[in-house]
């Protein structure tokens, strides 16, 4: 069983158990207080530079609020699916599970440089620490997602008959 993991899908999976319990709990809390989770320490850059620069209403905040929510639960959504898709041994052998990953990572990747932008902009440095490492524990697994590259069936001739036949690297 050990043979068949990449270093992707090895990469994927830790990102998954970081970023699925961490975003789905600050996307609980603005669910639940939307103005009061949008205050709460991961997202303090964006409320801040969202009523300093954009002087939102109420109610506009609010739906940033939401928005922020959904997208930070579509991230934790691909991950559970990239996790449903790595339990699969057929799945993971052809990789099958790069897609769920990728957009994952692809999303995950625009709200944290987002935050990371924001956060500068107000000057919140906890705030800008805490983003600058999640974008980048999202673009290393994306650029070892790039460089490593897809399971190609090996052909094998045989030296009794010269047979032909397809056998899966031991990747």
């Amino acid at each position: 069983m050990a043979k068949n993991w990449r270093i992707s899908s090895l990469s994927g999976a830790l990102l998954a158990a970081y970023f699925i319990p961490a975003w789905t709990m600050v996307a609980f809390k603005i669910i639940v207080s939307p103005i009061h989770g949008l205050y709460d320490r991961p997202n303090i850059s964006l409320a801040l530079f969202v009523s300093d620069h954009l002087q939102l209403a109420g109610m506009a905040t609010v739906r940033f609020a939401w928005l922020l929510a959904l997208g930070r639960m579509t991230v934790v959504a691909f991950f559970a699916v990239f996790l449903v898709f790595l339990v699969r041994a057929s799945i993971r052998k052809s990789g099958g599970a790069t897609e769920a990953l990728g957009m994952a990572l692809a999303i995950g990747s625009v709200i944290s440089f987002a935050s990371m932008l924001m956060a500068s902009q107000v000057g919140e440095t906890a705030a800008l620490r805490l983003h600058a490492t999640e974008l980048l524990l999202l673009l290393g697994t994306a650029i070892v997602l790039l460089i490593e590259r897809p399971a190609q069936p090996q052909i094998d001739r045989s030296a009794a008959g010269g047979e032909l036949s397809l056998q899966q690297p031991n990747s």
